[in-house]
């Protein structure tokens, strides 16, 4: 039969997919018996789920193996790992929780959610930390084994939350993960600490048979990470199955829910899960191989950037090589010098190693050569939060260098768009001859989606001429190479490899002579190439901006980067509700889109997210003398979707 159910999974998240009702999960769902009648089956149209613990208690790779089987049993997700900046923080700390967040659904959706429907809290820590989120009657999985009274002192309980009442508005499952675990696991003869680790593998069958996901991948994954330890991948399969035949047996788990795949939301193509990480590291090699240039990645280890390092350095076969350097100024060092080299070179960071490399930057801006900066941005200043999410890097790539020495600035919105985010960010930098910045985030870095992967075809062709011989006459018919000639479209100069016999020319920091390329202290000449260098920058071409408005309205939100998500699922909820709002969202911030001063003004007002002080919106009114009202969030966690919509109804009068 089917119904209108409001279970107790469909109380809370948000109502992102276009055209959804703004009432969190209201879809007609079906109710349906599992055959012999065991236990009720419900259909959601979409469910958010949190997993919590310690540090060591393996919370992201649960999280990451539901996601996995969620990708492949066909639903749009989106996800937000959430973890401390500490190798093993104290256990049983507040500062030592860990967390993944899953929004899976079977229309489009654009955040990991607000609110989580399901917690699953390993340990009284993981309860306290993450009990604020969750909504009244959502449903929480606790391993009561965990929650002895010293456990609870550590973290602030005087009596036991499972006990007091203080839980009362929720649906509370007390399950002794630990100790099923272990009795799951006895015929393997480990000892109970070893035993004890499998508990999450537990807690993900459960959690698998409560939302009917695949199996067999998880059991795979097993098998292959402990290929090495059979003993260890048959007692973590043992374990991860108990989980789903306790939900399966345990009256307490009377239902279990039905989340449809997402068919209508994806055009036709090849699927597959993927990190903004994953993406951009993709994105680089597919731009080397566009270029048929080799790929150079000069690094030092930096949260939350690393992974591209480590992703990169497993590809020697497409031509890439990885250089860990002994820190940021060599690693950038050594990518300008592969950049000088012929090699589309790379270097990676976060926030404080964009500090150490921007005189390098400003070298490059100097020299003129193609170089990809990448900056995973995270919560600062200084070293900051590290593990956490900001985007309060944008004045420092656009500003943060000694003199006048402008760099071209792109950001991606997702962490699928991280892919063609660095394949434009390619394109600019050898096309113009020019360093690059692309800003991604910590959120967009950690987090996955659903990513098509593209046909070769569809991919841009990057390939660029180098300098083979002479390029100018002087007046007495002197043919000579000049290495600051310049292409009369992109102002671009000519990319000389060393050792092209003909070719030699001086490189430094000292201001060149136009042309020559030769050192001079001449004002005029000074004047002209920095006028020049800046001129090449605003004469980019991007693509003019789009502005997504069906309805006329007068308010617009602007935004860039990471926000896409949480401000495209805000202005859902607002015109569900009625209310018209237009949207537009910038990939370059350097140089703006053409469009962007005139799209500005034909709205009354102008509203721009921000997860920094109010960077885009001072650029934006100093440009444009537009009356921006900055909306902002520096809290090292990315915008609700909820919370937003309320703060542009009373920023934008909607």
């Amino acid at each position: 039969m089917t119904s209108q159910v409001s279970s107790p999974a469909e109380q809370a998240g948000e109502a992102d997919g276009a055209g959804q009702s703004q009432e969190p999960h209201e879809a007609v769902v079906g109710e349906q018996r599992r055959p012999g009648g065991a236990k009720e089956v419900r259909r959601l149209d979409r469910v958010i789920i949190r997993f919590a613990g310690d540090s060591g208690d393996g919370m992201q790779l649960t999280g990451d193996r539901f996601t996995s089987e969620t990708a492949s049993f066909g639903n749009d997700l989106s996800t937000l790992p959430n973890f401390p900046a500490e190798i093993r923080a104290p256990a049983g700390t507040l500062p030592g929780v860990s967390s993944f967040q899953l929004h899976f659904a079977d229309h489009d959706i654009l955040t990991p959610g607000d609110e989580p429907d399901v917690l699953v809290a390993m340990n009284p820590a993981a309860l306290r930390a993450n009990i604020g989120d969750v909504p009244r009657g959502g449903e929480i999985i606790v391993n009561t084994d965990e929650f002895a009274k010293r456990a609870m002192a550590k973290v602030g309980y005087a009596t036991s939350p499972l006990e007091d009442g203080s839980l009362e508005a929720y649906h509370v499952h007390q399950v002794p993960l630990t100790t099923l675990t272990i009795e799951a696991l006895k015929e393997f003869g480990l000892s109970r600490k070893e035993a004890e680790r499998s508990k999450n593998m537990f807690a993900l069958g459960l959690l698998s048979w409560m939302y009917n996901r695949p199996t067999e991948g998880t059991e795979s994954f097993l098998r292959q990470k402990f290929a090495k330890k059979p003993a260890i991948a048959e007692a973590n399969i043992a374990a991860f199955r108990a989980g789903w035949n306790f939900g399966e047996t345990t009256e307490d788990f009377a239902v279990s829910y039905e989340v449809a795949p997402a068919g209508s939301a994806f055009p036709t193509g090849t699927y597959r899960n993927i990190s903004g990480n994953l993406a951009l590291s993709y994105g680089l090699v597919a731009a080397s191989r566009q270029a048929d240039l080799p790929l150079y990645l000069g690094s030092y280890p930096i949260t939350p950037a690393s992974d591209i390092l480590h992703e990169l350095s497993k590809h020697k076969n497409f031509g890439v090589r990885t250089f860990q350097a002994e820190d940021e100024i060599a690693g950038i060092g050594a990518a300008l010098g592969a950049a000088f080299g012929g090699s589309l070179a790379v270097t990676t960071t976060s926030g404080p190693g964009v500090a150490l490399k921007s005189e390098t930057i400003g070298l490059a801006v100097s020299l003129e050569l193609p170089l990809l900066i990448v900056d995973i941005q995270r919560g600062g200043p200084s070293t900051g939060l590290p593990t956490k999410t900001e985007q309060a890097d944008l004045m420092q790539a656009m500003y943060g260098r000694n003199g006048e020495a402008p760099v071209p600035v792109v950001a991606p919105r997702t962490p699928a768009d991280c892919f063609d985010a660095a394949l434009e960010a390619a394109r600019i930098a050898l096309a113009y001859r020019t360093p690059v910045f692309l800003l991604s985030d910590g959120y967009l870095a950690n987090g996955s989606e659903p990513w098509r992967i593209p046909e070769v075809d569809e991919l841009p062709d990057l390939r660029v001429q180098f300098a083979t011989g002479p390029n100018h006459e002087l007046d007495d018919g002197t043919e000579v190479f000049w290495p600051y000639k310049r292409d009369p479209r992109t102002l671009a100069r000519p990319w000389a490899v060393p050792g092209t016999p003909g070719l030699e020319h001086r490189i430094g920091g000292i201001e060149k002579q136009d042309g020559t390329g030769n050192i001079s202290y001449d004002p005029a000449n000074h004047d002209f190439m920095v006028r020049t260098r800046q001129a090449k920058v605003d004469g980019i071409e991007v693509p003019d901006l789009e502005v997504d408005d069906p309805d006329g309205a007068r308010t617009l939100v602007v935004g860039w980067g990471s926000t896409y998500g949480p401000i495209t699922a805000a202005v859902r909820r607002l015109r569900a509700e009625g209310h018209p709002i237009a949207q537009a969202h910038l990939r370059h911030l350097n140089p703006f889109p053409g469009n962007l001063g005139e799209v500005l003004k034909r709205y009354d007002k102008v509203v721009v997210p921000e997860m920094n002080l109010g960077q885009l919106a001072l650029l934006i009114r100093a440009k444009y003398l537009v009356d921006a009202h900055s909306y902002t969030q520096v809290n090292g966690m990315p915008f609700k979707a909820e919370q937003l919509a309320q703060a542009l109804k009373e920023a934008g009068g909607v």
